[in-house]
């Protein structure tokens, strides 16, 4: 796996960190994916599992699916894939089965990463088909935004806890009367009604 990248690696990479801040603004995990044949922009994609209630749309599958519909052709020998985070070895095996030039990651996954990380799949002798990888394209900026978005997840959890407590706290125990002028955080005015 080789590890130095070329201006046009890393722009292609920022492509695909705009394509990962697309996945958080709809509250997925920020991978974002692009591919690319002879310098062109021919599909682009970001994790969508979620939104989509389809556990194999990450941004890989996403990308890889528009780019087999656009050239009409399930095998892409002369594209090459960049994406945010280290490919999955379901993702892996798919870029594979596709037949891929090249692919690119930013951050590396210590958890699922199948291009080294955990497991290399790109370099199984037993497999048919080969292809190139490399890896730490803008790794801090790719690894900043998982770190930032996981943050800013921990940071909504505590609230909903701490915010869930006070509910707890002012909650009338199952079985037990109160008078409802008793409860300090109910309001008691009168709702308006809309105009007929």
């Amino acid at each position: 796996m080789s590890s130095d990248s070329t201006p046009a690696d890393e722009h292609a990479m920022r492509l695909a960190l705009d394509q990962a801040h697309n996945a958080w603004l709809v509250g997925e995990v920020p991978v974002g994916a692009v591919i690319m044949r002879a310098g062109q922009v021919i599909a682009t994609g970001y994790n969508r599992p979620i939104t989509e209630h389809d556990p194999t749309a990450h941004a890989e599958i996403v990308a890889l699916r528009h780019a087999a519909q656009l050239l009409a052709n399930y095998r892409l020998p002369e594209c090459e894939l960049y994406v945010t985070l280290e490919p999955c070895a379901m993702c892996a095996m798919a870029l594979m089965h596709a037949r891929f030039k090249r692919v690119v990651f930013g951050a590396a996954d210590p958890k699922t990463g199948a291009a080294g990380s955990v497991l290399n799949l790109f370099e199984q002798g037993q497999l048919n088909h080969h292809t190139a990888l490399q890896g730490g394209v803008l790794a801090d900026e790719c690894g900043a935004v998982l770190r930032d978005f996981f943050a800013e997840r921990r940071e909504q959890y505590r609230q909903r806890r701490k915010a869930a407590a006070v509910v707890a706290d002012h909650a009338i125990p199952a079985g037990e009367a109160t008078e409802i002028g008793a409860l300090p955080h109910l309001s008691l005015a009168p709702v308006a009604q809309p105009a007929p």
